[in-house]
């Protein structure tokens, strides 16, 4: 067994560090041995490229598990041999959000309270963005 986090590249999105930058971040904060891939496109395509057997979601919200069981539906239509598994986040992680960390930082906070230290190092300095 092993575990591949994927890091999915939108072409509707602008993140604030670059996929190249996201992937080396991953690689330094996860334990070694697990394995990080970029991919463009559908998350169960890349899966299934990965060879995997199913997809590990999580979950902060109501909101996050409607989205999320919509988007997991659609996956088993589109590969019926990869399940989608959810886990719900900590109580003392639930509320953390790429918006909340980006914009604790743009206000001068400390955004290393919510991401890893590596993380808020490498966010993009204040007012850009």
């Amino acid at each position: 067994d092993r575990l591949v986090v994927g890091v999915g590249q939108h072409a509707h999105k602008q993140p604030w560090l670059s996929v190249e930058r996201r992937s080396e971040l991953l690689r330094d904060v996860l334990p070694e041995g697990v394995e990080v891939v970029v991919f463009t496109g559908l998350a169960v395509a890349a899966a299934r490229q990965a060879g995997a057997t199913l997809l590990l979601r999580g979950l902060r919200s109501a909101d996050d598990a409607s989205a999320e069981l919509a988007m997991a539906r659609a996956n088993a239509q589109l590969d019926g041999q990869i399940e989608t598994v959810f886990l719900a986040a900590s109580p003392d992680a639930a509320h953390i959000s790429s918006r909340l960390v980006r914009e604790v930082h743009q206000s001068g906070g400390d955004a290393s309270l919510f991401v890893p230290a590596q993380v808020a190092a490498a966010l993009p300095s204040r007012g850009s963005g």
